[in-house]
């Protein structure tokens, strides 16, 4: 019963030895992961008010407290500024 169990953890283990490698290897041959690309313009982002997705190229950017934000109308990062003050 012992011998299944620490079979089981050494293939658990050595698939993430593996995993890492093959991650190790990518990075070196220039190959980004897909979340390290920069958004484009057509890269969907969510108004924090209302929740509608907007393209980034053509939302309304606001910066509050050095954070970023996307709008989909002036309306809509007015009240999200008036929600932050009070």
């Amino acid at each position: 019963m012992y011998r299944i169990f620490l079979a089981i953890g050494l293939l658990v283990v050595l698939y993430f030895l593996v995993r890492r490698a093959v991650t190790a290897v990518g990075k070196i041959k220039g190959r980004s992961e897909p979340d390290q690309l920069p958004p484009g313009k057509n890269h969907m982002v969510q108004d924090p008010v209302c929740l509608v997705f907007v393209p980034r190229g053509t939302a309304i950017t606001e910066e509050i407290g050095g954070q970023t934000y996307y709008f989909c109308s002036q309306s809509c990062a007015h009240k999200f500024q008036e929600k932050l003050a009070g």
